[in-house]
């Protein structure tokens, strides 16, 4: 339980990818899903099949939510959330770009609060970085790095604050990780405190276009 999966491709697009995803949904700690930078403006009827399939595999269903560093309202960021919870039966969220600044820190517990009480079970913090002390007590799962794999093995540093929390609270998503590095990757990111990790081969613009080795290789079983 210990791979977050994001999987930005329509399952129209790479059905096998997702036939993967869903067999093998148990292995993960939960699946990011993101029809539309978000739930879109209507549910779409290929990710409500996808979400219904995931939850009978027994996969947790996170519904990707993009805050823009606090540029966005509460209220748009809930109501993102609603819909994922309405339209996709998402069993928390995946709060992307959120501040990792101390001044940012009270209006990202404000936004945490409002989302769980809309019923966002698992609530999932994307900084990218290493946020300010505090930030990790807010969710279930703090994202602390999101980067190159070149950064990750070349600069990498980590904050004293990491090991007051478990690694289960923590998560490393890699892009670039060269295929055979995979395995590597994931055991890197277990020996810098995080239990939870998302190595991708993917580049830039999205990484994420594409299922992660870890799952077709066994990585995590």
């Amino acid at each position: 339980m210990n791979l977050l999966v994001p999987l930005y491709v329509h399952p129209a697009d790479d059905p096998g990818a997702w036939h993967r995803l869903i067999t093998a949904a148990p292995d993960t700690y939960g699946v990011v899903l993101n029809p539309a930078n978000g739930p879109g403006e209507r549910p779409d009827p290929a990710f409500i099949a996808a979400a219904a399939a995931l939850r009978a595999a027994g996969g947790r269903l996170l519904g990707y939510v993009d805050t823009d560093y606090g540029v966005r309202g509460r209220a748009e960021v809930s109501e993102d959330v609603r819909r994922h919870r309405e339209w996709y039966a998402a069993d928390g969220c995946f709060l992307d770009r959120v501040t990792a600044t101390a001044e940012g820190l009270p209006a990202c517990r404000r936004l945490v609060r409002a989302v769980r009480r809309l019923g966002a079970g698992t609530v999932v913090l994307n900084p990218g970085v290493h946020p300010a002390p505090g930030y990790a007590r807010l969710a279930d799962l703090t994202v602390t790095f999101e980067g190159p794999w070149s950064t990750y093995v070349s600069s990498f540093s980590r904050p004293a604050w990491t090991a007051r929390h478990p690694p289960g609270r923590l998560c490393h998503l890699v892009y670039g990780v060269p295929r055979a590095l995979v395995p590597l990757a994931v055991r890197t990111a277990h020996e810098r405190g995080a239990a939870v990790c998302g190595p991708v081969t993917g580049h830039l613009p999205n990484p994420w276009a594409s299922l992660t080795p870890a799952l077709n290789d066994g990585t995590e079983r």
